[in-house]
């Protein structure tokens, strides 16, 4: 079963700083149609002005990615870590009992582009924790580079949570095919350009969950590549 969501039905908010596009119900935007899918529950995509972000603010028992698609995102946290995120990079905070955080483009004078990931925990009440890694960008084309895992993974980000992000790059004619074990499901989200996702075609911002599958075909849908995200939830 396959289940589509277009980029032009998310919901959006536009507050001049951040332009920004929601998968699933977040903030000042509700459907209780959209909640998130399995695990996954906040898939935002965010567009940041030059010098402006979100400041500081807390969170609890959430895991918090963060794929910057162009430009930098700045970090600063309680736990006293400042880091710099770009394009090939993945941010991974475990907010666990409590932490406060500031998110802010890194440039005076570039937009930041990223997608703000949240995936809700197995386990509630555990240490805050933060993880940064870069990685090759030819290390996810044509094929489904792991970027979190709920296990130490060669280089991949710590979760906690029975769920898997992969990103992918993918050429006209080049294609991926995904096994699903039996009860695990998918989302699939386009992060840009075209992608086939077994026989459905998909633009930036559409996304796709999938159920009571065993594989999931991936493809790229014209040139010069399109990029995905694959999450393997519970």
């Amino acid at each position: 079963m396959r289940t589509l969501r277009r980029a032009e039905d998310r919901g959006h908010s536009d507050l001049g700083w951040l332009d920004s596009y929601h998968t699933f119900s977040f903030g000042a935007y509700h459907d209780p149609k959209h909640m998130g899918f399995r695990a996954l529950r906040v898939l935002n995509d965010d567009r940041v002005a030059p010098g402006r972000g979100f400041g500081a603010h807390g969170h609890r028992d959430m895991e918090i990615l963060s794929y910057v698609i162009e430009g930098q995102l700045a970090h600063k946290d309680s736990m006293g870590g400042e880091h710099v995120l770009g394009p090939n990079e993945v941010q991974a905070m475990s907010a666990g009992s409590g932490v406060i955080h500031s998110e802010f483009n890194g440039s005076e004078t570039e937009p930041v582009h990223f997608l703000q990931i949240w995936i809700e925990p197995a386990t509630e009440d555990l240490r805050p924790s933060y993880q940064q890694f870069a990685y090759d960008p030819a290390e996810k084309r044509g094929t489904l580079r792991l970027m979190a895992a709920p296990d130490a993974s060669a280089g991949a980000a710590v979760i906690r949570q029975n769920a898997r992000m992969y990103a992918a790059v993918l050429g006209a004619g080049e294609s991926i095919r995904h096994s699903l074990e039996p009860g695990r499901h998918a989302w699939v989200q386009c992060v840009g350009g075209e992608i086939d996702v077994s026989g459905l075609a998909l633009k930036a911002g559409d996304g796709v969950a999938i159920s009571e599958e065993q594989v999931v075909d991936l493809g790229g849908g014209g040139e010069p590549h399109g990029e995905l995200l694959l999450f393997d939830l519970a």
